[in-house]
């Protein structure tokens, strides 16, 4: 199992010079990856940074860890703009970047703010849709679609990403909802989610088992948790991430909340890793 930083762009975290910081002392610390939010607003009072501009400048402070926003959702934004965007910052990271895709909600008003569907079902249909039109223009060929929601005619995106045959795609999900699974099993991997808390390591074997069922490919799958074990038992957390990864976790994602501090962030990077 692999070990990363989960950290908003929001509150503290909105400083980009900030979380560059963090994630070069992660790194230097051992950390495997340092992974952001995407969120555009957050309460009307909350300050936010865009997260492919805190990345490009994580990109720029790190050499060997894995970076990515956890969670996109794919339908507030538009496929070709992240095509691009993806695509330059895997190839400044070094192919270094996973992209974790959603649906997402209207919860903070991210989509009916701006005149958007504020539906679940048309979300669904776009980020299927947008799964397609992303990946075609990664392909670095000449590419046309033409869907309900997204229409690309002869489009070619130079120069591709770095990593082949894409960048990696991880698809969250919420538990007990089926069809995220069904979907998360035509990509790369899996983001477990359960409504306001941490899912359980009997959730993700459940999840991981619907999931395995429906995959045509024996590639690589990854399954990425957030949660925390900073503040447990040397022995209770590694209890608790054995229990995780003998379920199929593949990265744990040690979590933080917009009301946390860079300090909160610091003292728990220079605790290093855990294990188990």
């Amino acid at each position: 199992m692999r070990y990363a930083l989960y950290l908003p762009n929001l509150g503290q975290f909105a400083d980009v010079r900030a979380l560059a910081d963090l994630a070069s002392e992660a790194e230097q610390v051992g950390w495997d990856g340092f992974f952001i939010w995407d969120h555009i607003q957050f309460g009307r009072d909350t300050l936010a940074a865009d997260p492919w501009v805190a990345l490009a400048a994580i990109a720029m402070r790190t050499e060997r860890i894995r970076i990515g926003a956890l969670i996109t959702p794919l339908p507030r934004r538009r496929p070709w703009k992240l095509a691009r965007e993806t695509a330059t910052l895997d190839r400044l990271s070094g192919g270094r970047l996973i992209v974790g895709v959603g649906s997402g909600d209207d919860s903070f008003g991210e989509y009916g703010t701006f005149g958007e569907a504020v539906d679940n079902k048309t979300h669904a249909a776009q980020l299927d849709e947008g799964l397609a039109v992303l990946t075609g223009l990664w392909s670095g060929q000449p590419f046309s679609y033409a869907g309900q929601h997204y229409t690309v005619r002869d489009a070619l995106f130079l120069p591709p990403p770095i990593q082949s045959p894409r960048i990696p795609i991880w698809v969250a999900g919420i538990w007990p909802h089926k069809a995220p699974l069904r979907r998360a099993a035509r990509w790369d991997g899996l983001c477990p989610i359960a409504e306001g808390r941490t899912v359980s390591p009997e959730e993700v074997h459940e999840m991981l088992t619907s999931t395995m069922q429906q995959r045509t490919t024996d590639a690589p799958f990854d399954v990425a948790v957030p949660g925390s074990v900073g503040n447990r038992a040397p022995a209770e957390a590694a209890q608790l991430l054995k229990a995780y990864a003998d379920a199929g976790v593949t990265w744990w994602q040690e979590g933080f909340l917009p009301k946390d501090t860079l300090d909160d962030v610091h003292k728990r990077i220079q605790q290093g890793p855990p294990t188990f």
